[in-house]
């Protein structure tokens, strides 16, 4: 782990730099993918599923029979914990409905706002090393919330050519509309242009590889909008003498098991704690199951001192973190000043695993810095927000006069005529 002590502010941008691929290394790959899937649709989605997933289906589409088996296969135990996350994320994502917003700007001009489902919505599930039946939770309930009329989800299909039963499971309950054992960037390129199988989409959500994620920043181009640019899986805590070692370590190294380009990070005021931590972390590490993957994380890792908060509150706010975790004397200076986190988690007894599985918060969030100006998956994610308004004689008459003159000015005279034929008539009584 590398350890660093009181770092010059200059020194900030190269020490945050995340683990990550430039765009430029993987994108010719992702436009040669998507040129393939826009032409030769389902033919060129099976090829690439052969070439990456290593197995050749006779289809990608999940039959209803798969479903039920598969649900047969999830234990009792398992299921209960679904549901009992599934209900947590259902009553924080139903509480952010809005009511319609309604003004009277001006006396007969009224105008309002309503939110409307997004119709056609895809999700990218990722398999893999570790298959997130948990993101089928977090995508699928707000798109039923919100209302959206289709909701596709694609994931990659392991060596034999199935999908986790769990997945499964989860979409059947979140009632996602057609499953696809598809992966990759041929997955989204899929769910970008359509095929005889794959339906086209609005907006596709859902994290994934760096090829994902480029994957998904080329889809914009052809119209179908996503909801961030979500890469590697990434957390920061800040920690002072309050915070007990074992939960900092286990935190970091839960991040650090996603992949070998997830990064971690803690932040201290305290060598004490930086020096428990990073011991705990070696312990703790040499019995995970996937010691392996979270070794490599934890060699871009950075255990970083600094001599007080406010400085430990900048850095943080410089990172950007997409996981930010808060354990300290003084918690509330952290939370009620942070301005740029995807998610955040306080105290030591709310370990970022809470918000990936079942307190009700959303787990797709802002990495690669994007928190400062993204939000994560939230209920309005899978809105649009319509305008109207409805204006009455005397309302037009009460602002028709400035659109004359603003539209003049501008040189726009249709503008201007479309209000002058209107005032002219109510003048003339018609």
């Amino acid at each position: 782990m590398n350890k660093i002590y009181n770092p010059k502010q200059e020194n900030w941008a190269s020490l945050l730099e995340r683990p990550t691929k430039t765009v430029d290394d993987i994108e010719a790959t992702v436009k040669e993918i998507f040129t393939a899937v826009q032409n030769n649709g389902d033919k060129a989605v099976q090829q690439y599923t052969t070439q990456f997933d290593g197995i050749a289906l006779d289809t990608i589409l999940v039959s209803d029979e798969e479903v039920q088996n598969a649900i047969i296969n999830v234990s009792d135990e398992l299921k209960a914990a679904i549901q009992l996350a599934k209900s947590n994320i259902e009553k924080f994502h139903s509480a952010q409905k809005t009511n319609r917003v309604s003004v009277e700007t001006a006396p007969g001009v009224e105008c309002w706002q309503e939110k409307r489902p997004i119709q056609k919505i895809g999700l990218y599930i990722p398999g893999g090393t570790a298959p997130l039946f948990s993101t089928v939770l977090m995508l699928a309930v707000p798109a039923k919330i919100a209302g959206c009329k289709e909701v596709v989800l694609c994931s990659p299909p392991d060596a034999t050519g199935n999908l986790n039963p769990a997945i499964l499971y989860a979409a059947q309950l979140c009632g996602v509309t057609k499953i696809l054992k598809v992966g990759g960037i041929q997955a989204i390129a899929g769910m970008t242009f359509g095929t005889a199988t794959i339906p086209k989409v609005y907006k596709i959500f859902g994290p994934g590889n760096q090829y994902v994620t480029v994957a998904k920043q080329l889809a914009t181009q052809f119209g179908v909008a996503i909801d961030m640019p979500a890469g590697p899986s990434e957390l920061l805590v800040v920690a002072d003498d309050s915070a007990v070692p074992a939960f900092v370590a286990s935190d970091l190294l839960s991040q650090a098991e996603h992949g070998t380009d997830s990064q971690v990070i803690l932040v201290s005021t305290s060598k004490q704690m930086i020096e428990a931590v990073e011991e705990e972390v070696q312990s703790q590490l040499a019995i995970l199951p996937r010691k392996a993957i979270a070794e490599k994380a934890i060699a871009n890792s950075k255990l970083i001192f600094v001599e007080n908060a406010a400085i430990a509150l900048d850095l943080i706010n410089e990172y950007g973190p997409e996981h930010f975790i808060v354990c300290t004397e003084n918690n509330d200076y952290y939370v009620d000043n942070i301005a740029n986190a995807g998610s955040v988690f306080i105290g030591n007894y709310t370990p970022e695993s809470a918000g990936d599985y079942a307190s009700g918060t959303n787990h797709t969030l802002p990495t690669n810095g994007y928190a400062k100006n993204y939000s994560g998956v939230n209920l309005d994610s899978f809105m649009k927000s319509m305008t109207f308004q409805k204006i009455s004689e005397a309302g037009i008459q009460t602002i028709g006069k400035a659109i004359e003159i603003m539209a003049e000015k501008e040189g726009l005279q249709a503008h201007k005529n479309a209000v002058t034929l209107r005032l002219n008539a109510i003048e003339n009584g018609k």
